[in-house]
């Protein structure tokens, strides 16, 4: 491949090159390039195990990253993480905590020549891309990376279970938004103890609902244990027209309540207590204004954990969507990797209902999404028809195949291509090579090769190594907590509340 020369401009995100289908090669000087306002109608990333799905993933988020656009990424499986592995040289002293013994042991090397060798093959990699070392110092300047561990202390620590704020805009002339906020939190907490209620149908979720309503239509923030405590002893005496005790018997709320304390019982839930909380605005952007690549690692969470992290994340950003102006630019973006169980066709998570109405509100107030998966069925196609943008790498079977024509039928009429010619190109991929579309772009659809990532993509990290990537920040979030915390307590006496958890950043 000869080398690509590429234009530095705002907006415009370097993904790639070209792909003549017909000889495989690059076509010169045909130069992906993405608009970054066109993720305010989201994406897709479909690819199986070794498509390059991360690799372009990483991609995307670095030119976001260039264009100081602030991102939240949630990553599931660790290997986002990686993008904090962009180093201030090519030089094998700063790939070798990161390089793995094994791989050296295959090639027949010591740990320090196959470091050396990485960085060669990375600097090599990135000169034919055009990227020299100036424009990866460049990334590194352009945002604060923080990786944030919920339920564990290896990385930044983040409060889930502290306080559920009452929303700044008030609750009348809000209530429909506010009450699927509601319900979308209830179901995640009752999920945290095995209950999977309906909001319409069990009595679990109505009473637990009617709670959060009560505080947030008077203006009061609810903490864990005040939930816990109202849940057996309610602040109202009717659910309806009822009574609380004919619907639901205090001894059955005593129960409940038992299974609720449980969670903040257990010594393994006592981290997800303390830390920072999630206030949207201070994960996007520092106090000095400053944008962040904030990303919470969630590979050592269960099911239900996650569940509950996410949906509690995605509500926070729904709430803090709906206060902002409309704009036509790009002013933040939600990351997705490997969404499964999260937005599946059939089920309901309490992941679902969030994510489906950032798919469909949030293009209005600046804010993109993209997803990525290897197994498209693993994704609701009826949500994803709101993505604008779909890159499709190689697919592990002919099923995957047949998901993905199923889900771009209905775009045919824009993409000028037959389900036969999309089946043939599918059928064709390599890796790092992906059918790329985009209605905002009539040069679409295309057939690319992602440029090389500048970040050194190490696989997924482990939480020994976030530790150590986070251990300044962790240092100086601890200095800061300690000389916030009296004056925030001091504060919220003053207002007759206790204090919920540690003060904001």
């Amino acid at each position: 491949m000869d080398k690509i020369h590429f234009v530095e401009a705002p907006t415009n995100f370097y993904m790639g090159a070209q792909i003549d289908p017909a000889t495989g090669k690059t076509v010169e000087d045909a130069v992906i390039y993405y608009d970054s306002r066109d993720l305010m109608t989201h994406g897709v990333i479909l690819g199986m195990t070794g498509s390059g799905k991360t690799g372009l993933g990483i991609t995307l988020l670095e030119e976001a990253v260039m264009d100081n656009i602030p991102l939240l990424i949630i990553d599931p499986k660790g290997d986002i993480t990686n993008m904090l592995l962009a180093f201030p040289e090519f030089e094998g002293q700063y790939f070798q905590d990161w390089i793995s013994e094994d791989d050296a042991l295959v090639q027949g090397e010591s740990l320090e020549s196959h470091a050396e060798g990485v960085a060669q093959k990375w600097k090599n990699g990135l000169a034919q891309w055009g990227i020299d070392n100036e424009r990866i110092q460049e990334y590194r300047r352009s945002s604060r990376f923080s990786i944030y561990t919920p339920g564990s202390e290896a990385g930044l620590p983040i409060s889930l279970l502290s306080s559920f704020e009452a929303p700044e805009e008030g609750f009348e002339g809000n209530e429909e938004m506010l009450r699927e906020q509601i319900s979308g939190i209830v179901t995640a907490i009752l999920g945290l103890v095995g209950i999977r209620a309906d909001p319409l149908e069990d009595r679990e979720h109505i009473l637990m609902s009617n709670i959060f309503e009560y505080h947030w239509r008077n203006d009061s923030d609810l903490s864990m244990e005040e939930l816990i405590l109202q849940v057996q002893d309610p602040p109202f005496e009717k659910l309806g027209v009822f009574s609380i005790d004919d619907i639901f018997p205090r001894k059955d709320r005593f129960k409940l309540a038992k299974r609720l304390n449980n969670i903040i019982a257990s010594p393994n839930f006592q981290s997800w207590l303390h830390g920072e909380p999630i206030h949207i605005p201070s994960l996007l952007y520092t106090p000095e204004g400053y944008p962040r690549t904030t990303i919470f690692y969630i590979a050592h969470l269960n099911e239900a954990e996650r569940q509950f992290m996410i949906t509690l994340l995605l509500e926070g950003v729904y709430a803090w969507m709906r206060n902002l102006e409309g704009t036509s630019s790009l002013r933040a973006l939600v990351y997705i990797d490997e969404v499964y169980g999260m937005f599946p066709p059939t089920e309901n998570p309490p992941t679902k209902r969030p994510i489906m109405r950032m798919l469909k509100q949030a293009r209005a107030f600046g804010v993109g999404m993209v997803v990525a998966t290897q197994n498209p069925k693993d994704i609701d196609y009826k949500g994803l028809s709101n993505c604008g943008t779909w890159f499709i790498g190689k697919l592990q079977t002919d099923r995957d195949k047949e998901r993905v024509l199923e889900g771009l039928s209905s775009a045919e009429a824009h993409m000028g291509l037959s389900t036969e010619d999309i089946d043939r190109i599918l059928s064709g991929l390599q890796n790092r090579q992906f059918l790329y579309h985009n209605i905002h772009d009539e040069g679409t659809p295309a057939l690319m090769q992602t440029r090389w990532a500048m970040s050194y993509l190490r696989g997924p990290l482990t939480r020994d190594h976030i530790t150590r990537l986070m251990a300044n920040q962790s240092q100086w979030m601890m200095q800061q907590q300690m000389q916030d915390e009296p004056r925030v307590k001091q504060k919220e006496a003053h207002q007759g509340k206790q204090v919920a958890g540690p003060a904001r950043m």
